[in-house]
């Protein structure tokens, strides 16, 4: 079978172009060689901008080109034009899932009709969908930028995370804080499990290492890991007693924990913005909170929840039943 060969959208300087050649007098043969495009394209572009005398106008045919582009497609049509399919959409992010879920875990199973993350985006951010952009987590178009990492105490006995055995099933923990000006020490200790992102965690009172390790030791017997993987903050000071090994990462290299940094920005973006004073927020409120991201499609797991992969991976036996309180009280 003959290859197709390229194809190209005419832009403006190919029709300045076309109209310049076509008065001189050279044949559609030519112009096409100048444009290293086929003379049938050439002849496409001639027959869908005529005028009545027959000639071509390059600014004509780029005004009949926009208004076509402009009403061939609109933001969410496809979405719009199934009502079913739209109602889907929408119970899924008032259950709290990202658009990228959504997309995944419908190219996943292999579902029909079927939208990207972006076609979803560009619904939401249309004037048909602008009403639902309100269960994002961010609820606005902009991503925020992260500030640079500040850089942390060493631990004394502390082994570098290139050390680290490969074999084996990992974690990454870190804690977040309570904003200063409200004076209050609580803290956001998170345990993320590299290979299932499995989130463990709890409110915990200061960073004291007295207040620290009971939790860790709490985890460590929920969750059957092999090392932990920590930065160089002084509240992993006591990290021989949390019941497995711990690394650490480099000065300043936060980067080398990904997903437990990753892990708190998704806490934050949806449950605990920064400025949270996590004082006010019970332990169980933030139990629910990870249980229902322990539940999200994520992608990196094939649009399975962690749930699912840790059941797979036996570091869980079952899932844990939670109570729900109103994880969203604080969004």
């Amino acid at each position: 079978m003959k290859k197709r060969e390229g194809f190209r959208h005419s832009k403006d300087r190919d029709r300045d172009r076309i109209q310049a050649l076509r008065e001189s007098g050279h044949s559609q043969k030519e112009i096409a060689q100048v444009l290293f495009v086929s003379k049938s394209a050439i002849s496409r572009e001639l027959k869908r901008n005529p005028t009545k005398v027959g000639r071509y106008v390059v600014n004509r045919a780029q005004a009949d080109r926009q208004e076509k582009r402009t009403n061939s497609k609109r933001p969410g049509m496809k979405i719009e034009e199934n009502p079913e399919f739209k109602r889907y959409i929408i119970r899924q992010l008032q259950s709290l899932r990202f658009p990228d879920e959504i997309a995944g875990r419908m190219r996943a199973e292999d579902t029909t009709p079927r939208v990207g993350t972006a076609a979803i985006y560009k619904w939401l951010y249309s004037d048909d969908g602008k009403p639902y952009c309100r269960h994002l987590c961010t609820k606005r178009s902009r991503r925020k930028c992260q500030k640079r990492a500040s850089k942390r105490i060493l631990i004394s006995d502390r082994i570098p995370l290139s050390e680290r055995p490969v074999a084996g099933m990992h974690a990454e923990g870190d804690l977040f804080v309570s904003p200063r000006t409200s004076g209050s020490r609580a803290c956001g200790l998170l345990v993320v499990a590299k290979e299932t992102k499995m989130f463990m965690g709890s409110i915990v009172l200061s960073k004291k290492y007295v207040v620290i390790v009971p939790t860790m030791q709490k985890i460590t017997r929920r969750l059957s890991l092999d090392t932990y993987t920590f930065d160089n903050g002084i509240e992993n000071v006591a990290h021989r007693q949390f019941g497995a090994p711990g690394y650490f990462c480099d000065k300043g290299s936060l980067w080398q924990k990904p997903d437990v940094e990753g892990g708190i920005g998704l806490v934050r973006r949806r449950f605990l913005p920064k400025g949270t004073n996590l004082s006010d927020i019970p332990d169980n409120l933030f139990q629910s909170q990870l249980h229902l991201l322990n539940s999200k499609w994520r992608k990196s797991l094939g649009y399975r929840s962690a749930y699912e992969a840790a059941l797979e991976a036996g570091i869980i036996d079952c899932v844990p039943r939670i109570l729900l309180t109103r994880a969203v009280a604080f969004r």
